[in-house]
């Protein structure tokens, strides 16, 4: 978990089931972070897998959202994805309205 204490404006919300075939799987996710983190507007991520996993990427703007879905690097990823790691996914871009944080 990672996040910059700027105020937190979108984030969006990415839920996926992989395929038995994950080949290639995690080392594709590990450089999307890595790429993410240097995205302008990017501000933070929460992630977790299990069965099901989940991402919730922070976001400045609308505009650094889109532009982050259109990096070919990124377009790349999620094309496999489709094609081969993912039984389904779920994408919702939400404006966060308040963010609460207990330590």
């Amino acid at each position: 978990f990672f996040m910059s204490h700027q105020e937190i404006q979108y984030a969006v919300i990415f839920t996926s089931v992989l395929n038995e075939n994950s080949e290639g799987y995690t080392e594709a996710a590990n450089e999307m972070e890595e790429l993410v983190k240097n995205m302008p507007g990017f501000m933070g991520m929460d992630s977790s897998r299990t069965a099901i996993g989940i991402t919730v990427c922070y976001w400045d703007s609308l505009e650094a959202i889109e532009n982050w879905k259109n990096n070919q690097n990124h377009q790349t990823a999620r094309e496999n994805g489709k094609k081969v790691w993912y039984k389904m996914y779920d994408v919702k871009v939400c404006k966060v309205l308040k963010h609460y944080t207990f330590t």
